[in-house]
């Protein structure tokens, strides 16, 4: 069974699923979002967001093939980057760290390690771009896919509460701890996706 992780980019956009790339709760604001879902156009605003990150910042995602089928994705970014961070009473993401917004796993993909491997993908690209964490909102109350994380996933994969609260509490995940994943991880990447792909370099947009 093959499987490989890509950098998310405008060319396999169209392999997350579709209300996922016509959601736009952490790209805009809450008023320019709720006016882009009413004018229809927030799939155009997603493709936009992602054009303006890549540009000006590099990868801001990761998709998850197995056997060249999408099998889930994670979207991540500087919190300059996501308008909806603010709005949350638990922000500001701390300036040193690299927002987590959202990943998802396929139904028939969960239950593999993928979730972990991503989020372990995402701190490397992260830790070579200079970052010391990861940072995310979660929801203490999720009962099924949404544009957040619930927290008990965020706590399995290494993330520790940082701002406490009932419903939606911070969480980060310092990147140099994932430094003692390493042996663990590699041996998981090897029964967990076969042989490694390397991740192809972004083509220009």
């Amino acid at each position: 069974m093959g499987r490989r992780l890509v950098p998310l980019t405008l060319d396999n956009l169209q392999d997350l699923p579709k209300r996922c790339r016509e959601c736009v709760f952490w790209e805009l604001d809450p008023v320019s979002g709720e006016a882009a879902v009413k004018a229809g156009t927030s799939a155009l605003e997603k493709e936009a967001w992602i054009s303006s990150v890549l540009l000006d910042w590099g990868s801001c995602g990761r998709v998850v093939y197995v056997d060249d089928v999408p099998a889930g994705f994670v979207l991540y970014a500087p919190p300059a980057y996501v308008p909806r961070s603010t709005a949350f009473p638990t922000s500001p993401v701390s300036p040193d760290a690299v927002q987590l917004m959202t990943g998802f796993i396929a139904p028939g993909y969960q239950g593999q390690g993928l979730g972990r491997v991503m989020v372990q993908t995402v701190a490397k690209d992260l830790l070579r771009r200079g970052f010391k964490a990861i940072e995310a909102f979660g929801d203490a109350h999720w009962k099924e896919p949404a544009c957040m994380l619930p927290v008990d996933y965020l706590l399995a994969v290494g993330f520790k509460t940082v701002r406490h609260h009932p419903t939606h509490p911070r969480l980060r995940l310092e990147l140099r701890s994932t430094v003692s994943w390493k042996e663990d991880v590699e041996m998981a990447l090897d029964r967990l996706l076969g042989a490694v792909h390397k991740e192809p370099a972004l083509r220009p947009l």
